[in-house]
């Protein structure tokens, strides 16, 4: 079964998506489309801002989905999706790729999103850091047993996990990690604590937005990082959206559940490689390859 990915946050690059907009009329079309309904030139950054400019959340997250979404749809006929997956922001992607959302309602949720996760950040000084070379669970008790708020946020494959939480605990959990065994636990640099409790307040805000915007049936199953399943429910795939922003993001167990149910040729779709590195280390059975836009 051939099943499509989509990244997520920190996959941008200088220039991206300029190639896209120089040599496809449709692409300028809904690049233009995304300038009208979020009320500036997202392409002016896109295209002429630097890795600085990019960085900032509120560009970075509907940037990447813009990408993602019309690289997607430049490939025409030949996107026949069985299962798709998209981590953390790209679940909004494949959701669109899926027929459940409409574009124009895609990039307001992921702009109100990002907005809403940078207004959180400024709440309370948090960070997130890349765990290397420990069992999930050996993370997982490190987290419990470490006072403040930490929890793992990102199960990104075997061995690599990203924990999250307020500045003083994931500093405490990483020695607390190294002196566990961690070949790295390295502290990034990001504006906040996503995918943890941190984000409450960001989940309250989306949640109302998500709950207003029209939602479809998807036209396959859509695996939520919230669950990691297969989901083919509108009402299903709200409440996961709205429980991703405080959740986890399952994907190591997202990318085994679909092998599991059929999945055997896994194409990223979007802006970078991260996708593709990690589908590796999951799992070296299955195809993976880099979704190619022929113009």
């Amino acid at each position: 079964m051939k099943a499509y990915i989509f990244p997520g946050q920190g996959a941008q690059f200088e220039r991206m998506g300029a190639d896209l907009y120089e040599n496809s009329k449709e692409a300028r079309k809904l690049f233009d489309s995304a300038n009208e309904v979020l009320g500036f030139s997202i392409t002016d950054i896109m295209f002429k801002g630097t890795a600085e400019d990019l960085k900032q959340t509120k560009v970075t997250q509907p940037a990447i989905f813009l990408h993602s979404v019309i690289s997607a749809k430049l490939l025409g006929s030949e996107f026949k999706p069985e299962m798709l997956a998209g981590h953390s922001l790209g679940e909004f992607s494949a959701l669109v790729m899926a027929n459940a959302l409409s574009f124009e309602d895609g990039l307001k949720l992921v702009y109100q999103r990002a907005l809403a996760m940078q207004e959180a950040c400024e709440i309370e000084p948090s960070t997130m850091a890349a765990v290397l070379g420990l069992e999930d669970d050996i993370v997982e008790e490190v987290c419990k047993e470490t006072n403040g708020i930490v929890v793992a946020a990102n199960y990104n494959c075997p061995g690599q996990l990203v924990i999250s939480g307020d500045v003083v605990a994931v500093n405490k959990a990483c020695e607390n990690l190294k002196e566990r065994g961690a070949r790295r636990a390295l502290v990034l640099p990001v504006g906040g604590a996503f995918h943890s409790p941190l984000m409450e307040p960001a989940r309250e805000k989306l949640a109302k937005a998500i709950m207003e915007t029209i939602i479809s049936n998807p036209i396959c199953p859509v695996y939520q990082n919230a669950v990691a399943e297969a989901v083919t429910d509108k009402d299903s795939i709200k409440d996961n959206l709205i429980a991703q922003l405080t959740s986890p993001v399952r994907w190591t167990q997202s990318i085994q559940q679909m092998i599991a149910d059929g999945g055997t040729d896994f194409i990223e779709i979007g802006p970078g490689k991260v996708l593709t590195g990690l589908m590796r280390k999951i799992n070296r059975e299955v195809t993976t390859s880099k979704a190619i836009i022929n113009f």
